[in-house]
């Protein structure tokens, strides 16, 4: 027969799994399984980033740091020691519950960060706790009040926000829409709403006299103070839709006012306190800090002068640091199911070279080379790995077609798609299989190439 052309060894060796069509497949689908957890895993890993990218392009100022002055500020562990008590210090409360103090920003360090050499403008950081939120004819709502960033791009149900916005202006979140007496988003427009802050020097000594007397009076003169809030009134200007709670979890009641207006009244919450002027974070834009090398090097000099310092970069790592984790976790268990099926491939061209010994002697026999054989045994191995990758793709692409719109609608994703697949890696991803497959038939395509061909024919 002489040396074989490599398409007729492709076209035996696909003969040759047909007949077997049933082993074959059953091989196929032991790959396609890890094939579809692992071609998941990756459109789960593109969309996250793809999300994270939007989340923070659309509220993150590429240009700015997040300075705080507490070295453990961005630390997601708690601390498994006692804290010092410090009066100067502020609290912040944990996600598991724990209390503990941090450093506080002060004019002064705003000062000293505005005059680090790179940096352009120093913002303080401030969510402000309303008292309440309002309208004649309406009940009373306890809300956040934020600065609006000129980088926040929040999707809005009507109205519209200027780059600049005008004193006394508000950006209204959907979920007040209705507890305030609006029937639509657009009805609101325009209209006038007012917010309730009080002094904590006033509050704090009311409390400290409810707890330590719990009488009628204590508690008439603590309804007193609320009832004496001091109100500011804003014009809502736009209504924003809710966000996403995947990434964006308790911020879809946060009300947004010009930073003038923020501080102003956080200054009046504070008068008289020790929080007066301090701050957990500042926000420092940077000179041409689009340009990587120039943001590392302002927040490597503010790193040297004691402060954390965290860019966009480091907010979009931690964004998506939960869902790498888990998807590490379903890529091993793909892994896995990938390995078993390595030792089906084995087994199966094993039992095929069995099978076929006579074949394999007849072969010889009229010449067929053992490069060939041994060739027609890859090529059956590689047909197989490539049938189970291109068949695990293709339900894992189906499947994350169908479900991306309702996952978006679930989570109030948008027009981002949670699942998001490349043709180049699931491309990268069969052929990889094919190599697993063919490396799994090396063993039995040498067996089948070293037979000797007198004796497989006289194999019955």
């Amino acid at each position: 027969m002489g040396s074989m052309l490599l398409l007729d060894i492709l076209r035996r060796s696909g003969r040759s799994l047909v007949s077997s069509k049933t082993r074959t497949i059953l091989t196929a689908f032991a790959i396609a399984i890890g094939t579809f957890a692992l071609t998941l895993t990756l459109g789960a890993s593109n969309g996250a980033q793809n999300y994270a990218n939007v989340l923070v392009k659309d509220n993150f100022d590429p240009t700015e740091l997040i300075v705080t002055k507490d070295q453990n500020f961005f630390s997601t562990t708690d601390d498994d020691q006692p804290q010092v008590y410090n009066p100067s210090f502020g609290s912040i409360t944990s996600a598991s519950g724990a209390v503990r103090q941090v450093q506080m920003l002060n004019d002064s360090d705003l000062t000293r960060l505005g005059q680090t050499a790179g940096v352009a403008s120093v913002r303080p950081a401030i969510a402000l706790a309303l008292q309440y939120i309002t309208r004649d004819g309406q009940r009373k709502y306890v809300a956040t009040l934020e600065a609006y960033s000129a980088y926040k791009k929040p999707d809005l149900l009507a109205g519209n926000i200027p780059p600049t916005l005008p004193s006394h202006s508000l950006i209204l979140p959907e979920g007040f829409l209705q507890v305030l007496g609006f029937s639509t988003a657009r009805a609101a427009i325009g209209q006038t709403v007012r917010l309730g802050v009080q002094k904590q020097s006033d509050q704090s000594a009311l409390l400290s006299s409810l707890l330590q007397d719990s009488t009628a009076s204590a508690i008439t003169g603590l309804n007193s103070a609320n009832n004496n809030a001091q109100e500011e009134q804003f014009k809502i200007i736009a209504v924003t839709q809710k966000p996403s709670a995947l990434i964006q979890p308790g911020t879809a009641l946060y009300l947004y006012a010009s930073n003038s207006d923020v501080i102003a009244l956080n200054d009046y919450t504070t008068s008289g306190t020790t929080n007066y002027h301090k701050y957990l974070s500042a926000y420092v834009r940077v000179t041409d800090g689009t340009n990587t090398a120039k943001l590392n090097a302002v927040q490597a000099r503010i790193k040297a002068e004691g402060y954390s310092a965290q860019s966009v970069i480091d907010t979009e790592k931690a964004l998506t640091q939960v869902i790498t984790v888990l998807q590490g976790i379903v890529s091993v268990f793909g892994l896995i199911a990938i390995v078993a099926s390595v030792f089906g491939v084995v087994n199966t061209m094993y039992i095929s070279v069995l099978q076929r010994t006579r074949e394999i002697g007849l072969m010889k026999a009229l010449g067929m080379h053992k490069k060939d054989i041994n060739r027609l045994f890859r090529f059956e191995a590689a047909l197989i790995g490539l049938l189970g990758g291109a068949l695990g793709s293709a339900v894992a692409i189906t499947l994350g077609i169908l479900l991306n719109p309702w996952i978006s609608r679930k989570l109030s994703l948008g027009s981002v798609n949670l699942l998001e697949f490349k043709p180049g890696q699931v491309g990268i991803l069969i052929i990889a299989l094919v190599i697993v497959a063919v490396i799994a038939g090396l063993l039995p395509a040498r067996k089948a190439s070293r037979l000797d061909p007198i004796e497989a024919l006289r194999t019955e």
